[in-house]
C-alpha cells in the first residue's frame, strides 16, 4: 500500500561549471552557494540551455539522513541537484521556536560535501546526477518588499490552500501551511525544478504543495520519499535535536501509537473506533506511567492528534476503503524537561523548550 501511494505523487555526463557571478564558493566545495535570486536565475539559465534537469530538495537546514536520502533520489532522476536551506520564518506562528530552531550550516556543507563525492563515485551514466548548487538566501531575498511576519493577519504576499491546509497540523498550527505553500512557491520560481522532493515524514505538506501545484499550474513534478527512521522507529526530524536522551526515549510515544492502529487495520479492522481505540489506549497508558514518576525522572507530554483521513483530501474517515488506502497520522508536543538533573543530556536548547513531533504510516 506505501509503494502504490509514493507512485501517486510521482508524475547526458556530469558537467560542472565555474562560480557563477553573485555567487559565492564555500572553500572546496564541488558546487556553488546562492545568496540571492538573480545569481541563481542565471545558473538556472544556463542548465536549461544545457538541456539538463534540476531537482530541487528544500530543507530549513541541520540536515539528516531523511535530506540526504532525497538528494540521492533527486541524484539518479535529474543531471543536477538543487539544495535549498532557509529557515522560513512565515511557517512558525508567533508562539513557536523559530529562534529556537537549529541551524548547522558548517556541519550541513560538511554533509552535503561527503554526499556529493558519494553521488561522484556512484555514478552509473548519464541519469546519475550531482549537487551543483546551494540557495541559501536571506530573509530580504526571499521576502523583498515586507518584513516576513507570522501573524495571521499580517500584511504581505501569501499563497493559501484551504481546506486542506486547515485540517490536522493547519488546525493547530494555523499560519503553519501558509507559510510552507509560500515559501515553496517562492522557491518554485526561482529555481524552477523539473522535480522537487519531499519526504513521507511530513506527508500533509506533500498533498498540500501537490494541490498548489495542480491548481496553479506550476510546471514541476512532486516527488515523495520514504520516511527514514532511527534504528528504535523514531521519524528522523531536525528538531530531534532539541529532546536529550529523556524525552527522546518517550518521544518514541507517537510512533508506537501508529503502529498499534496499523496492527489493528492489518488485522482486519475497518472502522474508525476500531482502528484508533488501541493507539489512544497506548498513549493514555505512557501517559499515566511517566506522571506516576518523579519529576527528576519523567518526560511529559500532550497528544495533539491521532488521525486516520483520507489520502487526498485528508478528510476524517469512518470507515477505510481497502481500495484507497489511509494516513494514519498524529503529532505529540513534548513538554520542557521537569528538574533536569546535573550533567542531564537535555537536548540542544537545555530542554526548556516544547518540541512538536509528528509521524505518519500509510495503510
Amino acid at each position: 500500500m506505501v509503494s502504490r501511494w509514493l507512485r501517486r505523487f510521482s508524475s547526458t555526463p556530469s558537467w560542472r561549471s565555474n562560480t557563477p557571478n553573485g555567487a559565492s564558493n564555500t572553500r572546496e566545495a564541488p558546487f556553488s552557494v546562492f545568496r540571492d535570486v538573480p545569481a541563481l536565475r542565471q545558473y538556472r539559465k544556463q542548465l536549461l540551455l544545457s538541456k539538463r534537469t534540476v531537482g530541487l530538495v528544500p530543507t530549513m537546514g541541520a540536515l539528516h539522513d531523511g535530506h540526504l536520502s532525497l538528494i540521492r533520489q533527486a541524484a539518479i532522476e535529474n543531471t543536477d541537484v538543487f539544495v535549498s536551506i532557509f529557515v522560513n520564518p512565515t511557517q512558525f506562528g508567533v508562539n513557536e521556536d523559530l529562534d529556537k530552531y537549529p541551524r548547522t550550516w558548517e556541519a550541513d556543507i560538511q554533509k552535503l560535501k561527503e554526499l556529493d563525492e558519494e553521488l561522484a563515485l556512484a555514478r552509473t551514466g548519464s541519469a546519475r546526477g550531482r549537487i551543483s548548487a546551494i540557495f541559501a538566501p536571506t530573509n530580504k531575498a526571499m521576502y523583498p518588499t515586507l518584513p516576513p511576519t507570522s501573524e495571521l493577519d499580517g500584511y504581505g504576499s501569501f499563497v493559501t490552500i484551504t481546506p486542506l491546509a486547515t485540517l490536522l497540523e493547519g488546525a493547530s498550527r494555523p499560519v503553519f501551511f501558509r507559510g510552507v505553500a509560500t515559501v515553496c512557491m517562492k522557491l518554485f520560481n526561482i529555481v524552477t525544478p523539473d522535480r522537487v522532493y519531499f519526504g513521507q515524514k511530513d506527508v500533509q505538506q506533500t498533498v498540500v504543495i501537490k494541490r498548489m501545484v495542480t491548481d496553479l499550474h506550476v510546471g514541476t513534478d512532486v516527488k515523495l520519499g520514504p520516511t527514514i527512521r532511527e534504528e528504535d522507529g523514531l521519524a528522523m526530524s531536525s528538531r530531534n535535536v532539541m529532546l536529550g536522551a529523556r524525552r527522546r526515549k518517550v518521544g518514541l510515544v507517537l510512533y508506537q501509537a501508529l503502529k498499534e492502529a496499523e496492527r489493528a487495520y492489518l488485522s482486519g479492522k475497518r472502522d474508525r473506533e476500531d482502528i484508533l481505540r488501541p493507539a489512544n489506549r497506548l498513549v493514555e497508558s505512557i501517559a499515566r506511567e511517566q506522571e506516576a514518576l518523579p519529576p527528576s525522572e519523567r518526560a511529559t507530554f500532550e497528544l495533539d492528534y491521532i488521525s486516520l483521513a483520507d489520502v487526498d483530501s485528508l478528510e476524517e474517515l469512518q470507515v477505510v476503503d481497502v481500495s484507497r488506502g489511509a494516513v494514519l497520522s498524529g503529532a505529540v508536543k513534548m513538554l520542557p524537561i521537569e528538574s533536569p538533573q546535573p550533567g542531564e543530556d537535555c537536548g540542544n536548547n537545555g530542554g526548556d523548550t516544547p518540541v512538536r513531533l509528528i509521524d505518519n504510516i500509510i495503510i
